[in-house]
């Protein structure tokens, strides 16, 4: 790691170093206030929503001649969130018809617009030349057929690491090059987002391909090229977008961006992992996080978030078998709610913050064999995810209607996202319309519609 030192010939880096260490000494010392702090962060949520996620839109109605029509019925109808609220969707199986699979697909469907794909190097390319793609391709025509964007995780990590794939850096890089260029050109169109590296601050106690090519030559080196071969393949296209995925929300986490911000390198999106099997974080906490990262200019995603559903462990071992202990309850589902709730309306109220993923949907099958899902082995829903169904789809979510006026105009506030507007006149004649309401606070957003 680089000493303070060295970042300060570049004032900004300097004091988001700073910042970030302050931030810890915090969480060290004080937890019990930050929880307090935070829930006063939380008071000013929702008017933070109203400024940053909602944005007034005009439906302005004419007539073939280019008037005004006045009385004109106009009913408006969110389709889809701008923001991304999501979910790894690890057990998909879009042929599976068994109940509970049927179950597992509608209740990610009613609730997210976002998906994780699991491209992990060892198990998408368990034989050398044999990678599965129609798996995956499937998986995400599943995701692109509801209106939800997939995202393909991750390109390059030191775990789940092939059995045969050498672990000569010289030998290794070429074949990790040439995955980011296969996946992103392969599925252009289809997956447009990617984490491209993940978790390369802890990348050099690996021993294999990764791990040493990180302890030769750092792991903003690493991050560097890789987001290159990325950008690349890309072919410097608008609608592609590189994570940087981390769990590190201390000092050395800073200190890599730090380092690709001087050197024009940062990723697309900074990805923060959020898990909290050994207990949830103080809200205080999670404010401070997003205030560390929005300071290098890029979007945040909270990339794996995890609250569990029972009694967290203080212990846990993060490479070792799956616990078969650990079942849900009762008492943990109730404080999972009301956490999950606070959780979300906290982070859809930061600015920076542009996409929330759950990890994972269902008790089974997930991570650690933690109580970590929304739903049940069973598929049952848990009162967390009502709580996120309620604030996502009602909330959060705009339906609206009413009369124009006499200049021909319907306003109404409204979430970014995107709508169905559907105009009756008074002779009866009917269209309906998409609109996109994207520009927040005061921008107003019109759309014009002829009768």
């Amino acid at each position: 790691m680089k000493t303070l030192g060295s970042f300060c010939r570049v004032l900004p880096l300097c004091l988001v170093l700073l910042a970030a260490r302050a931030a810890t000494a915090v969480a060290q010392s004080n937890e019990p206030e930050r929880d307090e702090a935070g829930r006063q962060t939380l008071a000013g949520a929702n008017e933070r929503i109203a400024r940053y996620r909602m944005g007034m839109l005009v439906v302005r109605v004419l007539d073939r001649r280019g008037r005004p029509v006045a009385n004109a019925r106009v009913n408006v109808e969110q389709t889809r969130h701008a923001f991304l609220f999501g979910s790894n969707i690890f057990r998909l199986d879009p042929r599976d018809t068994s109940p509970q699979q049927i179950a597992y697909r509608q209740r990610f469907a009613a609730l997210f617009n976002y998906a994780t794909l699991p491209f992990y190097w060892g198990a998408f390319e368990r034989a050398e030349g044999r990678p599965d793609y129609a798996r995956l391709e499937a998986m995400a025509r599943w995701c692109a057929a509801r209106g939800v964007t997939p995202k393909g995780h991750p390109l390059v990590w030191q775990e789940v690491y092939p059995r045969w794939a050498p672990n000569d850096p010289d030998v290794v890089v070429p074949l990790l090059r040439r995955r980011v260029n296969d996946l992103i050109t392969r599925y252009r169109g289809l997956i447009n987002v990617w984490d491209v590296i993940n978790e390369a601050n802890a990348a050099a106690s690996f021993d294999n391909g990764v791990g040493r090519w990180v302890r030769r030559d750092g792991a903003a080196a690493v991050v560097r090229a890789a987001l290159s071969w990325a950008r690349a393949a890309g072919a410097g296209r608008d609608d592609e977008t590189f994570v940087y995925n981390d769990y590190e929300t201390g000092p050395r986490n800073v200190a890599l961006l730090s380092e690709l911000l001087a050197r024009g390198s940062l990723p697309d999106v900074v990805g923060i992992q959020s898990h909290m099997h050994q207990g949830a974080w103080p809200l205080a906490r999670v404010w401070e996080t997003c205030e560390t990262f929005a300071r290098f200019g890029r979007p945040v995603h909270f990339t794996e978030v995890t609250v569990v559903s029972a009694e967290p462990r203080t212990s846990i071992n993060y490479h070792g078998p799956p616990a078969t202990d650990w079942p849900t309850t009762p008492a943990g589902e109730a404080r999972q709610a009301e956490y999950v709730a606070d959780l979300y309306t906290l982070l859809f109220s930061h600015p920076a913050v542009r996409a929330i993923t759950w990890w994972d949907l269902s008790d089974e099958g997930a991570w650690l064999g933690a109580p970590a899902g929304l739903l049940r082995r069973d598929m049952t829903p848990k009162p967390a995810y009502e709580r996120l169904l309620e604030l996502v789809r009602r909330t959060w979510w705009t339906h609206a209607s009413g009369q124009t006026g006499r200049a021909g105009d319907y306003q109404t506030r409204a979430f970014l996202g995107s709508y169905s507007i559907t105009v009756v006149g008074a002779s009866g004649r009917t269209r309906t319309v998409p609109a996109e309401v994207t520009r927040n606070g005061d921008g107003q957003n019109v759309v014009t519609v002829r009768l």
